[in-house]
C-alpha cells in the first residue's frame, strides 16, 4: 500500500491521535531546524548551538546569547504552514487530542490549535530574572543588545528551556497524553534530544508513525516510516 494511503487509513480509523513535533515542522514556514543541511548546526558561530542556547551562556555571556537568539529564533512574523493547518483541521474533527512540541515558535497556537504542550517553552513569554515582570516578545526582539527590565533593570529571560535546565511541567502532561494515545504521529524531529525523545518509548498504542527527512533512532519501532518533506505528506492528506 502507498505510504500516504496507509497513513490516511490510520488517521481515519483512529479516535485518539497525538502529534509530536520537532523543528522540521516549522521549516516550511521559513524557520531553520538544527541538524539538516541548512540547519543551525551547519552555520558558523563562535560556539555550537547547544552552548549558545545554554543557561551558562545566558548568565555568563548574555550579549552572545541574545545575538544568537535574536538572529535565529524570532518567529514573530512567521506564519503557520500546511502541517500546522492540517493539525487544526484534525483537531476540529475531534480526532487530535493534543500536540506535544519541542518548538518554541508558537506556530501551532497561531494556527488555532488547542492543548499544545510546549515542553521547551515559548518565545512569547519573557520574565525579568530579578523582579519577574512579564514582557512581550516584541519588546525582547526589538530591544538593542540585552533586553533589560524597565522596572528594576534586570535582564529579561525568555521562558524557554535552555540547555542545562529542567523541562517544564508540560513534560509530565505530555507523558500522560502519549500513554493514552491510539495513534502517535512523530514529525520533523531527529529524536536525539533527551529527555524529550524518550517520550516516544512511552507509547503503547496501536500505531506509531514517524515522518522525517532523515532516519531516526526510533524508525525500527514504528509501524510506518516516511522519509520526506512534511509539506509533501500533509498536502496529500484529507
Amino acid at each position: 500500500m502507498d505510504k500516504i494511503k496507509e497513513l490516511q487509513k490510520m488517521i481515519d480509523e483512529a479516535s485518539n491521535i497525538v502529534f509530536f513535533s520537532g523543528a522540521g515542522v516549522s521549516t516550511d514556514s521559513g524557520l531553520k531546524d538544527f541538524r539538516s543541511q541548512y540547519g543551525l548546526y551547519n552555520m558558523k558561530y563562535k560556539y555550537a548551538p547547544e552552548e549558545m542556547l545554554s543557561s551558562y551562556m545566558f548568565y555568563k555571556e548574555p550579549e552572545e546569547f541574545y545575538k544568537f537568539y535574536k538572529d535565529n529564533l524570532n518567529s514573530l512574523d512567521i506564519k503557520p504552514n500546511i502541517t500546522h493547518l492540517y493539525l487544526k483541521k484534525l483537531q476540529d474533527k475531534g480526532k487530535l487530542k493534543g500536540i506535544i512540541t519541542q518548538n518554541i515558535d508558537g506556530l501551532h497556537t497561531k494556527a488555532g490549535c488547542k492543548n499544545v504542550l510546549e515542553i521547551h517553552g515559548t518565545i512569547y513569554k519573557n520574565y525579568c530574572i530579578k523582579c519577574n515582570e512579564f514582557y512581550e516578545s516584541e519588546y525582547v526582539f526589538k530591544s538593542e543588545g540585552v533586553p533589560k527590565c524597565l522596572k528594576c533593570g534586570g535582564i529579561i529571560k525568555p521562558d524557554v528551556v535552555l540547555y542545562g535546565e529542567a523541562l517544564t511541567d508540560a513534560f509530565i502532561k505530555a507523558e500522560e497524553l502519549i500513554a493514552k494515545a491510539e495513534l502517535l504521529i512523530v514529525a520533523g524531529t531527529s529524536l536525539v534530544v533527551q529527555p524529550a525523545a524518550s517520550l516516544v518509548s512511552l507509547f503503547k498504542g496501536k500505531n506509531l508513525v514517524i515522518i522525517n527527512n532523515s532516519p531516526t533512532l526510533y524508525d525500527n519501532n514504528a509501524n510506518l516510516v516516511i522519509h520526506d518533506n512534511l509539506s509533501n505528506v500533509f498536502n496529500k492528506l484529507k
